[in-house]
């Protein structure tokens, strides 16, 4: 059986939880670096700029989902935001990431937020296939745009 919880950096399983999110980031081709992710995650928390659960399954967790949670101003409410949701390989295909979304929208439903929205890449077929599942639609009208900024890089206005 899985168990959804929310984890907090107090909740005995965020070690866990942040190991495996070294993991998530190694995936998508980052350097494994457990300290400073757990680090990471411990002030992402803590700041409330993100919230997490955990899928636990016996006493191990093998899944989680964080989200962040905006204000939608012209709805004076909140827009819930997936950032990250992964299955570890050994647990995919068992309904773990269902129950992971599914947590995540009753909490938002819950909570009265106008929305909840994810981005993922147009070739994850599978992912596609279970947000598509669960009533996630595409959003047409609107460009993902991004500025990448250098933190090592000073702004031109920042010298005069």
């Amino acid at each position: 059986m899985t168990t959804v919880v929310p984890v907090t950096p107090t909740h005995p399983a965020f070690d866990q939880f942040a190991a495996l999110f070294d993991d998530y980031r190694a995936h998508y081709g980052q350097p494994s670096a457990p300290g400073n992710t757990r680090s990471w995650l411990h002030e992402q928390v803590i700041q409330h700029r993100l919230t997490a659960a955990a899928a636990i399954r016996a006493v191990d967790v093998c899944g989680f989902i964080t989200v962040t949670i905006m204000p939608a101003s012209l709805m004076l409410g909140t827009a819930w935001s997936i950032r990250d949701l992964y299955v570890a390989p050994d647990h995919r295909r068992t309904g773990i990431a269902n129950a992971l979304l599914q947590h995540t929208i009753h909490h938002a439903r819950t909570a009265g937020a106008h929305r909840v929205s994810l981005q993922t890449e147009t070739d994850n077929i599978p992912a596609l296939t279970l947000y598509t599942h669960i009533g996630f639609q595409p959003v047409t009208g609107l460009e993902l745009l991004n500025l990448t900024l250098n933190p090592t890089h000073q702004d031109p206005e920042d010298t005069a």
